[in-house]
């Protein structure tokens, strides 16, 4: 049983920033940028992908609760296919740390690179697992996501959201082929690019098929 971080090393004004959603054929790409209060101490912060779905749910609330300040950003589909999903992570992470009720003096990011920001940052990698701002991070972006995603799953049904979060799991993909790319899936990611590249061309072949009988009898 993990016990978590040791809350000893939150800093002052330092804060946490990570992402959820990188993976994904569908949804928003979500950040989280959290500047934790040295004086609150939050017992069992990790990586939200070490905790339990009850253990995130209920530190979710305690974050939101005892923390400085907080914010959960986003990139949206259109942006993911027009800006490539590693400039659409950096966009969002940038909001979630403009969106920040507190200025932070220094920025730590989960990963090997950092946004531009207004403030100093530095990357972390594998972050979530060290550093208690950035699990907080990682927890609020990470539970965000999934609730929307199981809201999602009402609107698009047929293909398992709320299970798979939008990943590709074989379910996914099988879904996908029966269904086709709903208006949530990301255009640029090969799976569904691979599917709208082929339902063009059955089209295409279709027009050319209908249109050859009609040009003999003129």
């Amino acid at each position: 049983m993990q016990i978590g971080l040791d809350f000893n090393l939150v800093e002052e004004l330092v804060a946490g920033v990570d992402e959820v959603g990188r993976g994904p054929l569908c949804g928003p790409v979500v950040t989280a940028a959290v500047i934790l209060d040295p004086k609150r101490p939050i017992e069992g912060l990790n990586d939200s992908k070490k905790l339990t779905e009850a253990r995130r749910e209920a530190l979710f609330d305690e974050i939101c609760e005892k923390a400085l300040a907080w914010c959960v950003a986003r990139a949206e589909v259109h942006e993911i296919d027009q800006l490539n999903i590693l400039h659409a992570t950096m966009l969002a992470m940038q909001r979630a740390v403009e969106g920040l009720s507190v200025t932070p003096r220094l920025a730590l990011i989960d990963g090997n690179r950092c946004p531009q920001l207004a403030v100093p940052s530095s990357p972390v990698i594998q972050g979530d697992g060290q550093v208690p701002a950035i699990a907080a991070a990682s927890i609020l972006a990470k539970v965000s996501r999934d609730r929307e995603m199981c809201a999602l799953d009402l609107c698009y049904p047929g293909y398992g959201l709320s299970s798979h979060k939008g990943y590709p799991t074989p379910n996914h993909l099988d879904a996908l082929q029966r269904l086709g790319p709903s208006v949530i899936h990301r255009r640029s990611f090969a799976p569904v690019r691979n599917l709208l590249e082929q339902a063009a061309l059955a089209e295409t072949v279709n027009i050319e098929t209908v249109s050859v009988p009609t040009a003999l009898l003129v």
